[in-house]
């Protein structure tokens, strides 16, 4: 079938994206789902820094690739073998497919899937196949997903089924955003009642993150950010504190808000310098978590004795530590609850046409979380 698609074609463009046009609203050729797979008609696609770092190079990709991984769609059609969704399922998109049969799979870390890492790697599904094409040409797939398209053509282990009652709008976030920011909390770092928290880079991901540590009972979370509309974000969305970042006091600040230091910091900023400070203002015995993603070339000194002085813990957390089968039906009840605002992260709805200039808001730092709606 013909589709729709925003396709990148070279990495690098010059900002702002509106005027170079970055990413081309193609018409492309969808193939129909193989075994295993299933087409979805796309019903929202989130714009996140991960596509972003893909646009501008920071995480080369190949070329060319059509773009998305953070959707919300409705199954139209079930390749052969797929026998637990149905036709008019509501389904989250998750941008690592998961094999179920690597060591990472069986021991219960499917975000570490091996086959579906060199999948995402290759830009091809998780059974190695393209199932778009442009003027004769294969397209590569973005982490499997391709989802900044009318219809999407998915590897059956990259979507979850959620409720029909959740707004398709909101659900989209739940692939990207909720699945890393929360999961960081409650995964990786078990923030348990009563912690100390505090979460530096407040895109969508940090706020979801923050919504996560209010939903876990921390009794302090200090919002660290360089916008100031972003930490007043943070405050209604249940930050005790804010400090803004880049200030020559901002690291003492933090420390006497914390007495010292906070029990577990969060760096989603995907900056050295915002991790060197997340790592500065965790207190002895505490726990330093990054989930942003710097240029690969990056490189952070750590002062290696206070690892073992202080009984630091440093860790990575890749899609929050998930298991989406488990975890997505998880955040979505408390959505449904209230406890996890995921709404509240939204900034913007956008046409296809228009995804250009949400990226040029993107990169300026002028937006949390923008969909692109699709009717």
């Amino acid at each position: 079938m013909k589709i729709k698609a925003a396709v990148l074609n070279a990495m690098g463009m010059a900002t702002p994206y509106a005027e170079s046009k970055a990413l081309c609203i193609e018409e492309v050729e969808l193939a129909p789902p193989g075994t295993g797979e299933v087409l979805i008609k796309v019903a929202a696609a989130g714009l996140c820094h991960s596509d972003l770092s893909v646009i501008n190079g920071d995480r080369p990709r190949p070329m060319p690739m059509a773009l998305g991984h953070e959707a919300s769609g409705i199954v139209e059609e079930l390749g052969a073998g797929v026998t637990d969704l149905k036709v008019g399922d509501h389904v989250v998109v998750v941008f690592v497919p998961s094999c179920g049969h690597c060591a990472p799979c069986a021991e219960g870390r499917p975000a570490l899937c091996e086959p579906g890492a060199a999948a995402n790697g290759a830009g091809t599904l998780l059974s190695g196949e393209r199932r778009l094409s442009h003027g004769g040409e294969s397209l590569n797939h973005h982490l499997g997903c391709s989802v900044f398209a009318e219809y999407a053509t998915v590897s059956r282990r990259s979507v979850v089924k959620i409720d029909s009652a959740v707004p398709l709008g909101d659900a989209a976030l739940f692939g990207c955003a909720v699945l890393t920011g929360v999961g960081a909390v409650v995964n990786t770092a078990q923030v348990r009642v009563g912690a100390s928290v505090a979460v530096i880079g407040l895109g969508g991901v940090g706020l979801a993150a923050l919504i996560g540590a209010h939903a876990a009972g921390a009794r302090q979370i200090i919002a660290i950010d360089l916008a100031d509309d972003k930490l007043e974000q943070a405050r209604a969305l249940g930050a005790t504190h804010t400090v803004k970042a880049g200030r020559d006091n901002a690291l003492e600040e933090i420390r006497s808000l914390s007495s010292g230091g906070v029990e577990f910091a969060f760096e989603f900023a995907g900056s050295i310098r915002a991790l060197d400070l997340a790592y500065r203002i965790t207190r002895r015995g505490g726990m330093t978590v990054t989930a942003g993603l710097p240029p690969s070339t990056a490189n952070w000194p750590v002062p290696a004795v206070s690892l073992v002085a202080e009984e630091r813990t440093l860790k990575g957390s890749y899609i929050g530590t998930c298991v989406p089968s488990r975890d997505i039906p998880h955040y979505v009840d408390l959505y449904s609850q209230g406890r996890l605002p995921v709404n509240k992260l939204l900034t913007g709805r956008l046409k296809l046409d228009e995804i250009n200039h949400g990226f040029d808001l993107l990169h300026e730092g002028k937006a949390i979380r923008q969909v692109v709606v699709f009717d």
